[in-house]
């Protein structure tokens, strides 16, 4: 099983779920963002709107994706 972990390294680990569970959350605000510009639109308000919708969709998850691959290894070296 081994060791128990001290404090500083529960704090750690809590603060990694914690940072893991608020990218969850801000990447489903980025797609609940795009749904709510896109939907209920008329065909023409959304040939103006989707492209804009899904290119700050697609940055949104860029970002994000960047920082959960800088959590990975602060993850790893805890």
């Amino acid at each position: 099983m081994g060791r128990p972990m001290s404090a500083d390294e529960e704090r750690r680990v809590t603060g990694q779920r914690e940072a893991h569970e608020l990218l969850l959350i801000e990447e489903a605000d980025a797609w609940f963002e795009y749904l709510e510009a896109t939907r209920g639109q008329s065909v023409l308000r959304y040939k103006e709107v989707e492209p804009w919708a899904w290119a700050r969709l697609s940055q949104r998850l860029r970002a994000i994706r960047t920082r959960r691959a800088k959590l990975k290894p602060a993850a790893e070296a805890a």
